[in-house]
């Protein structure tokens, strides 16, 4: 078994043991049964409201087994750095969130392959109301919405490159790319992996029209998209500790020694 398999079965054991949680369900990789050693692990853990409000999210998680890292994301989720690298992220939540789910674009995977427990039955009724794949952009104006944000993105990146702000131009060409790819798995009708479309692009898409799409960025950017993981993290890690000793805190010592010596092999 991969780790991230010995994972997900300690957590489904967590989730079947807590009885102050309503629902649980997973998704991603393993759910739709393509992950592999270097896929996360993906939960949403509904608890009952008053229990979510003194929840200690933390020892939750601290209870699945070594962490060698929490952040709360952007998006409010709880990403775990477990051991060797492993992601894992978390959506806490409450049993009144659980009708939401049934506004996603779509089911990741099968009902029973995403449901880790449901109590009440409303988690499979909301999983079950969800189309099994994301309604594609099909009518004229779907197509011109579509390539028209890539066009926004494509401008915006071509005049700020012009004016010398290569960094901004290099973030502004992602966001065009991401398009592109929506508009090249359209076109060629691999729409499998449309809610993430970088996803699998390389075996999903032709050799041909991944190799036209890698030209889409610069070819310094293609040739040391591996370095620039390292060079990343040893700018990242600088900082990191700097601001970690300005504010008096501690730096993950565990989680910097894996990506120390996962970067050095690069």
């Amino acid at each position: 078994m991969l780790p991230q398999e010995h994972l997900i079965t300690r957590i489904r054991e967590l989730c079947l043991d807590d009885e102050d949680l309503v629902a649980a369900l997973t998704y991603g990789s393993f759910a739709q049964g393509e992950g592999d050693a270097h896929s996360d692990v993906e939960f949403w853990l509904f608890f009952g409201a008053e229990q979510a409000a003194v929840l200690d999210r933390r020892a939750w998680l601290d209870r699945i087994g070594p962490i060698r890292h929490v952040v709360v994301n952007e998006f409010g989720s709880h990403v775990v750095f477990f051991p060797n690298l492993i992601r894992g992220e978390f959506h806490f939540a409450t049993a009144d969130d659980i009708g939401s789910v049934a506004t996603w674009p779509a089911r990741s995977a099968p009902t029973d392959r995403m449901i880790v427990l449901d109590r009440t039955g409303a988690l499979r009724r909301a999983l079950d109301a969800l189309p099994a794949r994301p309604e594609l952009p099909t009518s004229a104006k779907d197509v011109d919405e579509l390539c028209g944000r890539f066009a926004n993105w494509l401008v915006l990146a071509h005049h700020v490159a012009q004016r010398g702000e290569l960094l901004r131009a290099v973030d502004a060409l992602s966001q065009a790319q991401r398009y592109l790819l929506w508009m090249a798995r359209l076109a060629d009708g691999r729409t499998e992996h449309w809610l993430t479309p970088s996803r699998r692009a390389e075996t999903d898409l032709g050799a041909e029209v991944v190799d036209n799409l890698r030209h889409t960025v610069t070819v310094a950017e293609v040739d040391a998209v591996v370095g620039a993981v390292a060079a990343a993290w040893t700018c990242g890690r600088d900082y990191w500790v700097r601001l970690a000793d300005r504010v008096g805190c501690e730096t993950p010592r565990e989680l910097f020694a894996e990506l120390d010596s996962a970067t050095a092999r690069i």
